[in-house]
């Protein structure tokens, strides 16, 4: 019996901010290689052969980058790249032969996600993280699941509309994401004085901006609006300015582990051949989330077309 329900609730809304398609091929990039799957229990990659030999899955979740990997109000992990790692888990116990694996879910930061990774201490890290070219060398990526993009979270009040508003003021990114760099980039180029500063998680981050001791948080713009969301607090903070990176989201999973990658890859084309994956989408992005709020962000032309590539993709349904 599969793990994964895929109950899905469809529903419609405005479309999301789209992405430049440099940033999508960035992804793409990163996942070249042909698939040929293994038969069930021989020869087994080391990942696979760990799971097999434990019965467990160990997944590597985020307390507060809604609407992909958060607590609800069970202090339960829900959202989008969690139910994506069930379709990968339901494959992997396919490939090992087991379909009762257990998930031991294993709470992961922005700093300690990709060691948590290189170091064995999950199998699968289920978030909001951006694959690119430099993390490649570490470990490997999934196919794209998001494009995202490094904006500014502001006071209503501020009057800061764009980055160059916030000359010598302090901009507070979390630790260890792709964002910190861009703001530093950003910063060098600009010549802007910025005072960039740095919280543990993104919820510390929007926490320093609430307390006014940042004047913008800079992260990627759908977390970003789910916070908001989430906080309820749209009458007190607003997003602004153009975007400042592109950050293609993906599963991270170790590098090295052919089986492995053919495995994830595998579950994609699956959800995909299945038509699953935008209802999946819409239940996270469009509909109200099961924590109440609701992002009404719609699946970007970009991100289409990539779920349907992989439909198309060597092993899919095409």
């Amino acid at each position: 019996m599969h793990r994964a329900r895929w109950r899905l609730i469809r529903a419609e809304g405005p479309h999301a901010s789209t992405c430049l398609l440099s940033a999508c091929l960035l992804a793409a990039s990163l996942l070249t290689g042909a698939v040929s799957a293994q038969p069930a229990g021989e020869g087994l990659s080391p990942t696979l052969a760990n799971i097999k030999a434990t019965h467990t899955v160990r997944i590597g979740y985020r307390e507060s980058s809604p609407p992909f990997s958060f607590l609800d109000h069970s202090n339960r992990p829900i959202g989008y790249s969690l139910e994506l790692c069930d379709a990968i888990v339901d494959e992997i116990g396919v490939e090992v032969d087991d379909a009762n694996l257990k998930i031991d879910y294993v709470k992961v930061t922005s700093d300690d996600r990709i060691p948590a990774v290189v170091d064995k201490k999950i199998d699968l890290e289920c978030g909001s993280t951006t694959a690119n070219a430099e993390r490649g060398k570490q470990v490997a990526f999934s196919p794209l699941m998001f494009v995202a993009g490094t904006k500014l979270m502001v006071p209503k009040a501020s009057g800061v509309n764009q980055v160059a508003d916030l000359k010598g003021k302090t901009v507070v990114v979390t630790k260890g994401t792709t964002n910190e760099q861009a703001m530093h980039n950003v910063d060098a180029k600009q010549q802007l004085g910025l005072n960039i500063v740095t919280a543990g998680d993104h919820e510390q981050s929007y926490q320093m901006l609430v307390d006014g001791k940042a004047d913008a948080f800079a992260t990627d713009d759908i977390l970003l609006y789910g916070l908001i969301a989430r906080h309820k607090s749209q009458d007190k903070f607003r997003v602004i300015g153009d975007y400042l990176s592109y950050d293609p989201y993906g599963i991270m999973y170790r590098k090295g582990e052919p089986q492995m990658k053919d495995v994830v890859e595998r579950a994609f084309r699956k959800l995909a051949s299945n038509r699953d994956i935008i209802p999946l989408y819409n239940k996270w992005f469009v509909a109200r989330l099961p924590t109440g709020e609701k992002l009404n962000v719609a699946l970007s032309p970009q991100l289409e077309d990539a779920f349907k590539a992989l439909d198309d993709s060597p092993g899919g349904s095409n």
